[in-house]
């Protein structure tokens, strides 16, 4: 069958997002045929595009979005058609109408949860549950400190985190998103031209946190290690201005024996049962009052736009592409 799918045949900026139609053969073995009816954008993406993340081109972008089973091939037995499903990992080509995928991958959508919501909690909720549950495993009285309060990951994050029992202050870079993380678990909110390190310990009373969160990589490396408290652990999931510079080790023995982690989420579900199990969570935390809110949609063919406005930081909470 014929579709519509945005891919890349170069590195760069937006102008090598191409709207192209493909052909789409049948569902090979294991796999099943989804008609995608929201598709999540992350700022992952963004590095993709730009071969930060580097992929083999060409290629589409995007990993994870919800939608509908069409078709399914021989030996599938996880998921049927007329499903409702959602979906994150490999191989990156989410950004399109239908799409073919690996059937023990795909996961149930409660009934109590709509495409849109799954499609834009699935990646942030699981990267949320990893930086809470495995990463770092919040506990309750914890001081933590996470950037980009106000984004898709962070909002989630902070809400998740404040259940938890654990002090959240967030870090974000206007007062519109700090008044958004406020209402969404932060109790203390830092802003990011701020000395993040010197108002941390100010609200920890010389302290510092049990873990520091932090998606924004090379500018705020420094900072974060400053901010810990000894023994503490620093979670940096995330490049937003650039890839973390090569560090000596004795930094971490210097400010107090500190943990660093780079984690990825797919060492923490290689499995189905694994990535059931983390699904579990996820959504009991939503269940439990853990709100996802979409900040704003674009139709998948203006895909270039969002990529334009989440690099610009101009979006808040979760962003949702429709085809």
């Amino acid at each position: 069958m014929k579709t519509h799918a945005i891919r890349i045949h170069e590195y760069g900026g937006t102008e090598v997002l191409k709207w192209e139609k493909v052909d789409l053969p049948d569902p090979a073995a294991g796999e099943a045929r989804i008609r995608h009816t929201a598709i999540g954008l992350n700022l992952i993406d963004t590095y993709h595009r730009t071969g930060l993340y580097p992929l083999e081109l060409p290629s589409g972008l995007g990993s994870e979005g919800a939608g509908i089973v069409e078709a399914v091939g021989d030996d599938v037995t996880d998921v049927a058609v007329g499903d409702r499903v959602v979906y994150t990992g490999m191989p990156i080509a989410s950004y399109c109408e239908h799409r073919n995928f690996d059937a023990s991958r795909l996961v149930r959508i409660p009934a109590s949860i709509s495409d849109e919501i799954a499609a834009s909690v699935f990646l942030k909720g699981l990267t949320a549950w990893y930086l809470l549950r495995r990463s770092y495993v919040v506990q309750p009285g914890d001081d933590i400190l996470l950037y980009a309060a106000a984004g898709g990951v962070g909002s989630i994050a902070s809400q998740w985190a404040s259940q938890l029992g654990a002090t959240v202050i967030g870090v974000v870079s206007t007062d519109e998103k700090a008044k958004l993380a406020k209402s969404q678990g932060c109790d203390h909110i830092i802003m990011a031209d701020d000395d993040i390190a010197a108002r941390t310990r100010e609200l920890t009373g010389g302290k510092g946190v049990a873990a520091v969160y932090d998606s924004v990589g090379k500018d705020t490396f420094t900072a974060s290690l400053d901010a810990l408290r000894p023994h503490g652990t620093l979670v940096t999931f995330g490049n937003a201005s650039g890839p973390v510079e090569p560090f000596s080790p004795l930094e971490l023995a210097q400010r107090g024996s500190l943990y660093v982690t780079r984690p990825i989420l797919f060492h923490f579900i290689p499995t189905r049962e694994d990535l059931l199990s983390a699904c579990d969570e996820l959504f009991a935390a939503l269940d439990s009052g853990v709100e996802v809110r979409i900040g704003q949609t674009y139709a998948l063919k203006d895909a270039a736009q969002a990529h334009l406005d989440i690099e610009a930081r101009l979006t808040t909470g979760s962003t949702v592409l429709l085809p």
